[in-house]
C-alpha cells in the first residue's frame, strides 16, 4: 500500500503523485506567489514504514501542527515576522506571514499511533510505521522431501 494525497477538492483520496502537484493549477509550483504555495513533500516507502520529507525552512518547529483525525495524516504550519527600523528621519515596519497545510490519507497498513517527527535544518521529517503485518518479510527457503 502507498500513501494517498488527500484531494480537498472533492474531499475524497486522489491517486497521484508529486507531479501531479507540479501541472495543477491550484498549487502550480511555477506560480509567482510563493506566499500561498505548499511546500514540496518526498513520500519514501521502506519494508518497515514510509518516510515523509517536508521542506519548511524559515519555520520553528513550534510553528507546525501534525496530526491523525478519520486515517488522515495533517500537516499545517503558521508563522509570523514582524520587523521594525527607525532611523533619523523614517520609520519602516515589515509584516510576514506565511503558512500551509498538507493532507495525506494513511493506508491501512500503518501503525497511526507511533508517527514519529524530527525539525531540522529546514526539513520536517515524518516517520509513520507499518503495522507488524504489513512489514515486507525476507523471503525463505521451502525444503522440497
Amino acid at each position: 500500500m502507498t500513501l494517498v494525497k488527500f484531494n480537498k477538492r472533492n474531499q475524497h483520496p486522489a491517486f497521484g503523485n508529486f507531479f501531479d502537484r507540479f501541472f495543477d493549477s491550484e498549487n502550480n509550483l511555477l506560480s509567482n506567489d510563493w506566499t500561498n504555495s505548499n511546500p514540496a513533500v518526498n513520500i519514501k516507502e521502506t519494508d518497515n514504514s514510509f518516510l515523509l520529507e517536508l521542506a519548511a525552512p524559515g519555520f520553528k518547529k513550534s510553528d507546525f501542527n501534525v496530526n491523525v483525525e478519520n486515517e488522515v495524516l495533517t500537516i499545517s504550519a503558521e508563522h509570523n515576522t514582524e520587523n521594525e527600523s527607525k532611523e533619523e528621519n523614517y520609520t519602516r515596519r515589515e509584516f510576514g506571514y506565511s503558512s500551509f497545510k498538507r493532507s495525506f490519507t494513511l493506508p491501512e497498513s500503518v501503525n497511526s499511533d507511533k508517527i514519529d517527527g524530527k525539525y531540522d535544518n529546514g526539513v520536517l521529517n515524518i516517520t509513520i510505521p507499518k503495522k507488524e503485518e504489513a512489514k515486507v518479510k525476507p523471503s525463505q527457503s521451502i525444503n522440497i522431501s
